[in-house]
């Protein structure tokens, strides 16, 4: 989020300093980004109106059109398009129904696969399948390309960035004094303030109360056993979603599976040890295959309040973080809402 904020701000002709201590590139497990599978459910989202329906579409109208601009740069993000939303039960099947619809109306082009259409596609699905909603526009953005790619650009175009971490903020006449854990004291006109769950310490120390919880999430890298593999006469159309995991296909013979849903920040071994079964309606070949990494991220989950977080909260403070889940979807609306805040004066 701060990435996509930094790059977007540099853009449009800001002068920005991006503090993130994860510059170093080692993985940072407090980092919401590193639970992260990319998917970008935005068309089969199930409401059809609403502040979470209209950041939905609008980042994922934009996450096509910075793709362009950084492609021009010679900068590509590995995009995946399509994505199969499974039914497990005939209540989701209709909900499904309904949703392609309203969708028609809306003017976008949802599809409903029927089960002999499912169990055409290899490898094979989860057992228990019922139906699908397909939609061509949604997909998976690799989101670690997507965070070197953004900041690579933002330094070319001018963004300074620093190792570092924001332990206390201090307003000031004009602007705001950001204390960091190396001891600078960083004079700048306006914060954005995009750091996950740390949000919530950072803002009580100024007397706003934003509570949020994190949400920790495991993921797998798996190797498919042979012979199975993405090449075949009727392959996967993309990422699948089933029961809130998303199983991606990566090249040849490997998948990503992902993520859990384990409140607090430990992680528990069991829940990935289960994740692999998916609830007991993992195939064959997917109780077989291999692990080959994993990795974990803590989700920052708002408390009583609904995701994402965007809140000028004083002169020059804005707030844009718990996006919980949804965090590399949102990125380009969330950033395009920052930037008219502080060009309106915020």
């Amino acid at each position: 989020m701060g990435r996509a904020c930094a790059w977007l701000l540099v853009q449009r002709g800001h002068r920005v300093l991006l503090l993130d201590p994860g510059l170093t590139g080692q993985r940072d497990p407090s980092s919401g980004s590193e639970a992260a599978l990319g998917v970008l459910m935005a068309q089969v989202f199930h409401r059809n109106s609403g502040r979470a329906w209209r950041l939905r579409q609008r980042s994922l109208e934009l996450w096509g059109k910075w793709r362009q601009q950084l492609q021009a740069r010679g900068l590509v993000l590995p995009w995946r398009p399509g994505l199969l939303l499974l039914a497990s039960t005939h209540e989701e099947l209709e909900r499904q129904r309904q949703l392609v619809t309203s969708r028609r109306q809306q003017g976008f082009a949802l599809e409903l696969w029927d089960q002999p259409r499912l169990d055409a596609l290899a490898p094979t699905l989860p057992i228990g399948a019922l139906g699908g909603l397909y939609s061509q526009a949604d997909g998976q953005l690799d989101p670690g390309p997507a965070l070197e790619a953004l900041l690579a650009d933002g330094l070319r175009l001018g963004l300074q960035a620093c190792c570092d971490r924001a332990e206390r903020l201090e307003q000031r006449p004009g602007g705001w004094n950001v204390h960091t854990l190396s001891g600078k004291n960083l004079k700048v006109e306006a914060v954005v303030l995009s750091a996950g769950v740390t949000s919530t310490a950072l803002l009580a120390q100024i007397g706003h109360q934003v509570p949020m919880e994190p949400v920790l999430g495991q993921a797998l890298e798996l190797e498919l056993p042979l012979p199975t593999n993405w090449i075949s006469a009727s392959p996967w159309p993309g990422a699948v979603v089933w029961r809130g995991l998303n199983l991606v296909p990566r090249d040849y013979s490997k998948l990503w599976l992902g993520a859990t849903l384990e409140p607090g920040d430990q992680a528990d071994p069991a829940a990935l040890a289960k994740l692999q079964q998916l609830g007991g309606a993992a195939p064959a070949w997917l109780q077989q295959a291999t692990v080959v990494r994993q990795w974990r991220g803590h989700r920052p989950h708002p408390i009583g309040r609904p995701a994402p977080l965007h809140e000028q909260l004083e002169p020059g403070l804005v707030l844009a973080s718990g996006h919980y889940r949804n965090g590399v979807l949102l990125a380009p609306a969330t950033a395009e809402w920052v930037a008219e805040q502080l060009e309106q004066g915020g």
